[in-house]
């Protein structure tokens, strides 16, 4: 039997990795395990939003070329799942809200004229830069916003403290520049946010205050039931320590 030309069918491929390091150096990386960390933490109570980095994002069924793979990226209206890409048109058409890209030697130039236009024609709403080491943008942070179909430059505030700040508005928080990092902040509650590693340091921070303070609780006069109360520990806890 003869197979006309029409009838035969190639699978598409959409590669989920091109073989490449996730970052080039040590500060690109690290930022961008803190931003989607802290920003995956922050939204873990909303299913319908999904934070993700430096992932395979296809905008074009049936043309695998047509691929970004934003450092950090939030989408909203989303089911937040593992995915080994993002494929816009499996999605249901919804982009990112907010990308953020991490600025390299060897990335300046796609960050600051070919990403910025494909972001503004894919219509996302935010588009932020960080440079770590300070070397490759003339403002070591900025934040754009999509107006009319173009960028235009999100004003930044400077703190009393002299720290940078600018607002996002999709994400309902301030990014800030100190001593040269960047951090994502709640500007309701002013609390920095965390990453995994930082919220577990500051577990243990805060667990080792608590059991310092035993001592003096006890010196004033306190009952063991009385410090374990005051300080959030189980009676057995504060026995041990006594004991």
């Amino acid at each position: 039997m003869t197979i006309a030309p029409n009838q035969l069918k190639t699978e598409i491929i959409y590669p989920d990795s091109d073989g490449t390091t996730m970052a080039e150096s040590d500060p690109a990386r690290d930022y961008l395990i803190y931003c989607v960390e802290a920003l995956d933490i922050y939204f873990q109570n909303r299913e319908d939003v999904y934070v993700s980095g430096n992932l395979f994002f296809y905008y074009k069924k049936g043309v695998p070329s047509a691929v970004l793979a934003p450092d950090v990226f939030v989408v909203f209206g989303v089911r937040k799942k593992k995915r080994l890409s993002y494929k816009l048109w499996q999605e249901e058409n919804k982009v990112p809200s907010f990308v953020l890209e991490i600025t390299s030697l060897t990335t300046q130039e796609n960050d600051e004229e070919e990403k910025p236009r494909k972001y503004a024609q894919l219509g996302i709403p935010e588009y932020f830069q960080y440079d770590p080491t300070g070397d490759y943008l003339t403002l070591q942070l900025k934040g754009s916003r999509l107006i009319d179909g173009h960028y235009q430059p999100i004003a930044g505030n400077v703190l009393a403290d002299g720290i940078l700040s600018i607002y996002s508005e999709v994400l309902g928080l301030d990014l800030r520049l100190i001593g040269g990092e960047l951090r994502f902040y709640d500007p309701q509650t002013g609390k920095k946010l965390l990453s995994h590693k930082e919220t577990e340091l500051a577990r243990q921070q805060a667990e080792k205050a608590r059991r310092d303070a035993i001592p003096r609780l006890l010196r004033l006069g306190l009952s063991v039931e009385q410090i374990a109360e005051a300080l959030s520990l189980s009676v057995e806890e504060v026995r041990k320590f006594v004991e």
